[in-house]
């Protein structure tokens, strides 16, 4: 029986030890967002605080915490607080906590933190005696880590696998996986608490085993390492080492030694604040050393103590082999009743945790103590060692399988993945062919219309240079007409005024009525001439004028084509000042085709309300402003049309210079500017 206690008491102490490690926190991420909630963090790590008041704390961390999006840092703060839970044991919360964040990582495929959360799992399944689904968890998360080359996160899962095993009755299987561990870790000293729980497990099973110079050999390994940097201070590693070394002398009988051990992992400092069941614990198997060496000093009050600590903890674990010691000690002082009344506790404890190695100590206590009923307690404790044997049996057996099937369900899912991938793949290269075809044949229909639109623009400049020649004979014939009626003013009014001044002078001999009546005559003829010399001159002012407003009739006739066609409303001004005779039909061309073009980029895409088009001199050049309160666009990123690149060419033709302002929902302005005094390019005529 006593074997049976020092196996269970080692691995006590090893889960212990183990839980808080694996809750490390190595990196601490800062909440800048809300400065309650480290503080709130801080004050649920506070051991010197209650248990209820670490718990308010935590809540409230979780309460800022859940209000988050599902961001990097947002999981990070999660596994936090399931930390906290943890510490205070708050396994339901836990839970909870834990699945949340592994909802939340598998939504962004957070590879990290699904792992993490597969060994939080696994924790939380073996802390509730779950064995087969805890070593799914952890062999779930083995395998992420093997396959990231993550050898720090695999040691420390291997060691939950192994420790596991252990608790399986697998105890070789178990001395397999921590060796898998040392080779993994070998030469990382960042994994040194990592080698410590590796040491320390290999002292606990060779313990089991019985070859104490192997099991001390390592927890001694592990006591040398207790103290390095990396280990935190918090984990009370130092403690955990004294009480392992002083079972295995308790274990050999030597109390002596084994009262030492425990006196000195009692010393460490914060240890009833930091790891208050590790304490307990030591004070309850100091109080059995002494019992053992009939040392009763300060017995049973240290058994007491120790019990009441675990009770406020709810260690059930720690419960129970207080109360085997306590039903222990009043049966060595002849205290049967009191012996009898604890042994039965431990044996009711058991029916609710279910640990049957924890049944069979009690049901032979219970034998040994009440000797009346010792042969039932010795069926039941009989039936329950088979059922023991067997159950161990079946879990290392489950263990085999799950490993096995997850491996046959992972090679499926890899066999489904590729057969995805695959059709990933054709249905890809399906969808590429299809938007293949189709922008070819976009881009011929495009074509055509770009042939059929380059097509008009050619025939409207035919059109527009058949204009521009007809108003050239047209000047033509007025030039004749001017030289015609210049003949006729020289040869008819000239010829008739030198008629009239001869007579005049003859006549300003003589002053009868004859001679004054014939100058009056005369006079009467010069008014005629004058009336005749003003209605010439009349009617070459008006062919000048309607000579000089050629162009802009052309281009006001294109307004108004636009005002009837186009809701827009188009506002327009052409400067009086502007003298269209000197300039060259080419520019007067290239003017028309660009305030054309635009009008045709502004109907099409811009959805204006208003356009404004200014034709005016400035200095020596002559300024064409075309603006309009459209969608904009952005110059930077959008590619030039077909229709801006020739309004640029057009102008590059006239030797001016193009510039372009427009934003999103600000417009669009274009700004062409033409010197007057040029040497135009002839063969750019045609255009």
């Amino acid at each position: 029986m006593r074997k049976l206690k020092v196996t269970y008491l080692l691995l006590v102490v090893f889960f212990i030890f183990m839980s808080c490690s694996q809750k490390n926190e190595s990196q601490k991420v800062l909440t800048s967002s809300e400065d309650s909630l480290s503080v709130y963090f801080s004050l649920a790590n506070d051991f010197s605080l209650t248990v209820e008041k670490r718990l308010s704390y935590t809540q409230k961390a979780y309460n800022v915490i859940a209000e988050k999006d599902n961001d990097s840092l947002y999981r990070v703060n999660l596994f936090k607080v399931a930390n906290r839970y943890y510490n205070i044991n708050d396994w339901q919360r836990f839970s909870k906590t834990v699945h949340l964040v592994l909802d939340k990582a598998e939504l962004v495929s957070d590879t990290s933190n699904i792992t993490k959360a597969y060994t939080y799992l696994g924790d939380y399944y073996q802390s509730q005696s779950v064995l087969d689904s805890s070593f799914l968890f952890y062999y779930k998360a083995e395998k992420i880590y093997f396959k990231l080359g993550d050898n720090y996160n695999l040691g420390k899962t291997l060691i939950n696998k192994a420790n596991l095993q252990f608790k399986a009755g697998d105890f070789f299987g178990s001395e397999k996986s921590v060796y898998n561990v040392l080779r993994f870790i070998k030469k990382d000293k960042k994994s040194n608490n990592t080698l410590y729980d590796a040491y320390n497990l290999l002292g606990v099973i060779y313990g089991e085993l019985g070859e104490y110079e192997n099991a001390l050999t390592y927890h001694k390994k592990a006591l040398l390492i207790s103290d390095d940097e990396i280990i935190p201070k918090v984990f009370q590693s130092k403690a955990t080492s004294y009480n392992n070394i002083g079972f295995l002398y308790l274990s050999e009988k030597k109390q002596s030694l084994a009262k030492v051990y425990f006196q000195d992992g009692l010393k460490q400092s914060n240890l009833k604040g930091q790891k208050p069941a590790l304490y307990a614990m030591l004070l309850d198997n100091l109080a059995y050393a002494k019992f053992m060496s009939n040392d009763t000093i300060e017995l049973p009050k240290l058994f007491f103590e120790a019990l009441k600590i675990r009770d406020s903890l709810k260690l059930s674990s720690g419960i129970f082999i207080n109360k085997i010691h306590l039903s222990e000690y009043y049966a060595s002082v002849h205290d049967t009743a009191t012996s009898i009344k604890f042994a039965k506790e431990a044996y009711s404890l058991t029916k609710t945790t279910n640990v049957r190695r924890d049944i069979l100590v009690a049901l032979k206590q219970l034998s040994v103590v009440n000797p009346t009923n010792a042969s039932i307690y010795s069926k039941e404790y009989i039936r329950n060692n088979e059922q023991l044997q067997k159950a161990e049996r079946k879990i290392g057996d489950k263990f085999t399988r799950i490993e096995y099937e997850t491996d046959q369900i992972k090679d499926k899912n890899s066999d489904l993945e590729t057969q995805n991938r695959n059709l990933v793949y054709i249905f890809s290269f399906v969808i590429l062919l299809g938007i293949f075809l189709y922008i070819i044949k976009a881009q011929k229909a495009k074509n055509k219309e770009l042939v059929y639109i380059q097509q008009q623009q050619k025939t409207n400049e035919e059109i527009y240079n058949l204009m521009i020649s007809q108003q050239s004979i047209i000047e033509v014939n007025r030039i004749k007409e001017r030289k015609r009626l210049a003949q006729e003013l020289h040869d008819g009014v000239l010829g008739k005024m030198f008629g009239i001044r001869m007579n005049l002078d003859g006549l300003n001999r003589f002053n009868d009525e004859l001679a004054i009546t014939q100058r009056d005559n005369y006079i009467v003829e010069l008014k005629n001439v004058e009336q005749d010399i003003r209605e010439i001159s009349h009617d070459l002012s008006k062919e000048k004028s309607g000579l000089i407003n050629n162009f802009v009739a052309i281009v006001e006739d294109l307004f108004e084509e636009q005002r009837k066609t186009f809701k827009s409303k188009l506002i327009s001004n052409i400067d009086s000042d502007i003298k269209w005779e000197p300039i060259v039909n080419s520019i007067k061309i290239n003017l028309y085709r660009i305030i054309q073009e635009s009008l045709q980029n502004i109907n099409k895409y811009a959805y204006a309300d208003t356009i404004i088009i200014e034709l005016k001199k400035q200095d020596k050049t002559l300024l064409l402003i075309i603006s309009d309160d459209g969608i904009g666009f952005d110059t930077k990123l959008k590619r030039k049309g077909i229709g801006l690149q020739n309004i640029i060419s057009r102008t590059k033709d006239c030797n001016g210079t193009f510039d372009i302002e427009s934003k999103k929902n600000s417009g669009t302005t274009i700004t062409i500017t033409v010197p007057l005094e040029q040497k135009i390019n002839t063969s750019n005529n045609d255009k």
